[in-house]
């Protein structure tokens, strides 16, 4: 007899036992799928950044080496902000890119001081010696702006 009662009762409220579920479900669906674009959000946000920042750092080195800017827009002080800022980032972004931005920042201290000069005409008159260290400097940069900036797009193509 209780059975009966129980089995009635969800016959009589089976619309609202359907709408309740339907909604909690709903309601968990939205959820996941609002953390999910909000996280996309980020993840494209900080790649974009980066990518910028990687730009800078790029047109930085070229600036530096090339055109002897060495106080402008090509000083290598500058680069550690850029650096620091690009690793700063990552963390944002997944693993792959953290290791990345830590690789850059290793090859960015051990390169910085050949692309350092006291001025334009130091680095004019640069020794051939001095002008190939700084060339081995860029080309060891760039080559670690290149794979941060693989890393960042396989991240930013991942997304949905």
């Amino acid at each position: 007899m209780r059975n009966d009662r129980i089995l009635e009762q969800v016959r009589r409220n089976a619309v609202a036992l359907i709408s309740l579920v339907i909604a909690i479900t709903s309601l968990g669906y939205n959820t996941w799928r609002n953390e999910h674009t909000e996280n996309n959000r980020n993840q494209r946000w900080a790649s974009f950044e980066i990518l910028l920042k990687l730009g800078e750092l790029g047109e930085l080195i070229n600036l530096n080496h090339f055109d002897c800017d060495t106080v402008l827009r090509g000083n290598p002080r500058t680069g550690w902000v850029l650096v620091q800022t690009i690793e700063d980032l990552s963390r944002v972004l997944e693993d792959m890119t953290l290791q990345s931005a830590e690789d850059l920042g290793e090859v960015w201290a051990r390169n910085h001081s050949a692309l350092d000069y006291e001025d334009r005409a130091a680095c004019m008159g640069r020794s051939e010696s001095r002008q190939d260290s700084g060339y081995a400097a860029v080309m060891q940069v760039r080559e670690a702006i290149e794979s941060m900036r693989e890393d960042v797009l396989e991240i930013l193509y991942s997304l949905d």
